[in-house]
């Protein structure tokens, strides 16, 4: 079977990252899935589904080591803690940014260094208020299911463990059902999302279309041309009312239209 792009996570900044994660471990179930630390910041991800790979996960951001890159440390001064970026993984880096140039953008910080890795970006201005990574991923588990498989027999794929370990939860896990974006062009969202990014079309209708990738993630466009762009919120099931974490809105999935 041909590889496809598939949308990963949604990426979450904070400077203190400890009250998100006892939010999605405790009071949505969720379940840490790997973390580490890199120059100027240190990711961790929390998985929002079931075992048996349906959901999302949610990687929260939080600076580290800024005398040597303060660039997430900037981005927390200037827009307060929020939504990052979402991560989408190609079969194919040189491939992908090949496609996207010929379509007329940009990618910035391009590194292919780590044969495990590589990664390059979309910024903002070109990809509907927020920041996309793109990524060709090798030497993991091939799918999800196969991730959680190992991450319950293992625990973490920590690289180290710098975040308290979260207490045991005792309810059943939520399910990030999909990241909600504004546009203010629907025209232009699915030329990047489905006609680059390869999501396919689940829902078109009044100004809101619904996109899904292989493995179930979803994004939904909706077009807002009196709104700034970006993550607007993230409809999760088996949450019973809205709640700001984050700096992001996470929100019940059977909740109406953006507002």
């Amino acid at each position: 079977m041909t590889a496809r792009y598939s949308l990963d996570h949604v990426a979450l900044a904070a400077a203190d990252t400890a009250p998100t994660l006892r939010f999605l471990t405790g009071d949505l179930g969720g379940t840490v899935i790997f973390g580490g630390q890199s120059v100027g910041f240190r990711p961790m991800q929390v998985w929002l589904g079931s075992s048996d790979g349906d959901g999302m996960p949610v990687e929260l951001l939080e600076p580290w080591a800024v005398e040597q890159n303060d660039f997430l440390a900037r981005f927390i001064q200037r827009h307060g803690a929020g939504p990052h970026h979402l991560t989408f993984k190609v079969p194919d880096l040189v491939a992908a940014l090949d496609r996207v140039r010929a379509a007329g953008f940009r990618p910035t910080e391009i590194d292919v260094s780590d044969p495990e890795w590589k990664e390059a970006f979309l910024q903002p201005r070109e990809a509907h208020g927020t920041v996309v990574q793109l990524a060709e991923s090798h030497g993991h588990p091939e799918t999800r299911s196969e991730l959680l498989a190992h991450v319950a027999a293992n625990g973490p794929n920590a690289h180290p463990q710098w975040w308290a370990e979260p207490l045991p939860s005792d309810r059943p896990s939520a399910t990030l059902r999909r990241v909600v974006l504004r546009t203010p062009r629907l025209e232009t969202g699915l030329a990047l999302f489905s006609g680059l990014l390869l999501g396919d079309v689940e829902h078109d209708a009044d100004g809101v279309v619904d996109l899904v990738w292989p493995g179930g993630s979803r994004l939904r466009l909706v077009e807002r041309p009196d709104a700034p762009p970006g993550v607007d919120r993230l409809d999760v099931e088996g949450l019973s009312a809205e709640r700001v974490e984050a700096g992001t809105r996470f929100v019940p999935a059977d909740s109406g239209p953006v507002s």
